[in-house]
C-alpha cells in the first residue's frame, strides 16, 4: 500500500466514535462536508485507502480475538503484567472482566463501509470494473469484522445500512438488539458472496496489502469451512472447497522466514497482508513479545558455555537496543512447551522463537531457573541504527490454504497428505522430515492438521478459531478431553465461554442488548 495518510475528511465524515461509555451510539459525532465529497475519482479511492487504514489499526485486536486465548501463551518471566489481557489469557473472563470493550471497536470501521457502500452504490462517474473493484473490498471487509464479531461473541446488533444518511438521527431509534448467530452468519455469506461477486473475473492486484478477488476467496473458503464444521451445514464443505480452489495461484516459499521478511513483501506465499514500512508504521506490539535488555543484567544466558559456568550471558543478541530499548518490555509470552513442540530441524522453530533462560548465578554450574523465549518472527528491519517492526502481517496465505483444504478433504472422509505434507516439506530440508504425515483416520488426521497449524501461524491470530472449529469426534478441540492435549475449557462448567462476555457498559447504553448467555449480569431494577 502506498504510504497511507489518515485524510481530514475521514474525520469529517466520521459517523461513529466508540468509547467505554457510549458503545453503541450510532448517531454522527460530525456530519458537516459530504455535499463536498464523493465528487471524483481521486476521493473515493483516497476513502479506500482510510477504510484499510483502519483494518490496519485494528491488527492487535485480531490477534487478540484469535490467539490470545489459545492456551500458548504463558505468564512465566514476564518483565511487566499486562493485567488488561490476563483475564484473556487465562479464561477468566466475567462481564467485570471481558477481555475486550465496545465489541471490539469494529462498529466504527464497519459503520465507516456502510457509508461508503451506500455513497459507491449511487455513484454514475466511476468506470464500472473500478467500481466493482472498489466495492467488492468493501463487502469483504466488512465480512472480515463481521466474521470476528461472529467467533467472538455469537450474535451481535447487524446494522448493514448508514442510517443517519437516510434520516434517522434518534439515538434511541438507533438502537439494535443482538442479531441470533444464523442471522449474523447469514449476512456474513451475503457480503463474502456479493464480494466474490462484484470482483468477478478480474484479476488480484500486485499489491497485496489491500482486499483483492483471491483475499475474497480466501474469506469464503474460511466462512464456509466454519458454516460447515461449527454450524453442521455440511452442504457447505463443497462452496468452503471451490472458494479455496478459486484463490489458488500463490506457492509455499522455500524458505519459512523469508515469507515474513522486511525485504521480502508482497511474496509469493502472500495472498493478502497488513502492510508495515518503514517511516509509516510499525507492528508495535512485536517489542512486547521479546525482552528488555535492562533485563538480562547479567542473569540470562542462551548457549552451553554459560550452562558450565564461564559466562556468556545475553546482552542483546537480537539488537533490540537499535531501538528505544527504555520502552521495550515483555508484556506476553509464549509457553516454552509450545517452543519444545517443535523438531531440532524444524526451520520454523528459530525463524518463530529465540530461546533463552535465566539462572542463579550463585549456584555454578549454572542451571536454568526459568526458560524462556523471544518472538523473532516479526522482528523487521535495521535502518540507521534503529530497529523498525514493520514486517507486514499475513491475513492469508498459501499454507493457510492449504492446510483448510487439508482440513475439508479429511472432512470429507479423504486423504489429506497432499496439502498437508507440502507444509511439512517446506519445514524440514529436503528428505529431512522425520514424521512424515501418514493419513491415519478422520481423528489422527485432525489433530495432525491442528498441530501443523499451530507452528505454522504463530502470532498470526489464527489458534483460538481453530480450537473453536477444528473436532475429535463430535466435540471442538477447544473443550479438555482425555483423548487430546489441546483443549482450554472444561465442558461441564466452562461451555459458555467458547464466547465472550460484553461490558456493562453495553446494556446500560442500549437496553436492548442481552449479555452473552451463561454470563451472569448486573442490571438495575
Amino acid at each position: 500500500m502506498k504510504k497511507i495518510k489518515y485524510f481530514i475528511y475521514l474525520a469529517a465524515l466520521s459517523m461513529l466514535t466508540f468509547s467505554c461509555q457510549n458503545a453503541l451510539e450510532l448517531a454522527p459525532q460530525d456530519y458537516f462536508g459530504d455535499g463536498n465529497f464523493w465528487q471524483n475519482e481521486a476521493q473515493v479511492s483516497n476513502f479506500m485507502v482510510g477504510l484499510h487504514k483502519q483494518f490496519r489499526d485494528n491488527q492487535f485486536q485480531f490477534l487478540r480475538l484469535g490467539e490470545m486465548r489459545g492456551g500458548t501463551y504463558s505468564n512465566v518471566d514476564r518483565q511487566a503484567t499486562s493485567l488488561n489481557e490476563l483475564p484473556v489469557i487465562e479464561q477468566r473472563l466475567e462481564e467485570t472482566s471481558s477481555g475486550v470493550g465496545s465489541w471490539a471497536g469494529f462498529y466504527g470501521p464497519i459503520l465507516q463501509i456502510n457509508l461508503f457502500i451506500q455513497k459507491v452504490e449511487s455513484i454514475g462517474f466511476l468506470p464500472e470494473t473500478k467500481k466493482s473493484y472498489l466495492l467488492g473490498q468493501a463487502y469483504a471487509m466488512r465480512a472480515y469484522y463481521y466474521f470476528h464479531l461472529l467467533r467472538t461473541y455469537g450474535g451481535v446488533p447487524l446494522i448493514l445500512q448508514a442510517d443517519v444518511l437516510n434520516g434517522t438521527t434518534d439515538a434511541v431509534l438507533l438502537r439494535k438488539e443482538r442479531s441470533t448467530e444464523a442471522q449474523v452468519l447469514a449476512a456474513i455469506k451475503a457480503d463474502v458472496n456479493k464480494s466474490v461477486s462484484l470482483f468477478g473475473t478480474q484479476a488480484s492486484t500486485t499489491d497485496k496489502s489491500q482486499w483483492s478477488p483471491k483475499a475474497a476467496y480466501m474469506l469464503k473458503g474460511e466462512v464456509f469451512l466454519w458454516s460447515a464444521i461449527v454450524y453442521n451445514t455440511t452442504a457447505d464443505l463443497a462452496e468452503a472447497k471451490a472458494a479455496l480452489t478459486s484463490a489458488a495461484g500463490s506457492v509455499l516459499l522455500p524458505s519459512f522466514a523469508n515469507v515474513f521478511a522486511y525485504s521480502q513483501k508482497n511474496n509469493n506465499e502472500i495472498i493478502f497482508a497488513i502492510r508495515y514500512r518503514v517511516g509509516e508504521s510499525e507492528m508495535g506490539n512485536v517489542a512486547a513479545y521479546t525482552y528488555s535488555t535492562f533485563n538480562f543484567n547479567g542473569l540470562h544466558y542462551k548457549d552451553s558455555t554459560a550452562s558450565a559456568g564461564v559466562g556468556n550471558f545475553l546482552v542483546d543478541p537480537l539488537l533490540l537496543a537499535a531501538t528505544n530499548s527504555a520502552q521495550v518490555i515483555q508484556r506476553y509470552a509464549y509457553t516454552f512447551e509450545l517452543f519444545q513442540s517443535y523438531d531440532l530441524g524444524d526451520t520454523r522453530r528459530n525463524a518463530t522463537f529465540y530461546d533463552y533462560y535465566k539462572v542463579n548465578t550463585a549456584v555454578r554450574p549454572f542451571v536454568p531457573t526459568i526458560k524462556n523465549t523471544a518472538l523473532v518472527k516479526f522482528l523487521g528491519t535495521i535502518e540507521t541504527n534503529k530497529r523498525y517492526f514493520s514486517d507486514d502481517w499475513p491475513v492469508y496465505r498459501e499454507a493457510d490454504r492449504l492446510l483448510m483444504l487439508a482440513e475439508i478433504v479429511n472432512a470429507e472422509g479423504g486423504d489429506p497428505s497432499a496439502y498437508i505434507q507440502p507444509v511439512r516439506d517446506r519445514a524440514f530440508a529436503p528428505g529431512k522430515d522425520p514424521k512424515p504425515f501418514v493419513n491415519a483416520g478422520k481423528d489422527a488426521n485432525e489433530l495432525a492438521i491442528f498441530t501443523e497449524r499451530t507452528k505454522e501461524f504463530v502470532h498470526e491470530g489464527k489458534r483460538w478459531y481453530d480450537l473453536r472449529r477444528m473436532k475429535y469426534g463430535a466435540e471442538p478441540l477447544v473443550f479438555k478431553s482425555a483423548s487430546h492435549p489441546f483443549g482450554v475449557l472444561d465442558k461441564t462448567t466452562q461451555a459458555y465461554r467458547i464466547l465472550w462476555p460484553i461490558e456493562a457498559a453495553i446494556w446500560t447504553n442500549d437496553p436492548l442488548v442481552k449479555q452473552t448467555p451463561g454470563y451472569t449480569t448486573a442490571r438495575p431494577n
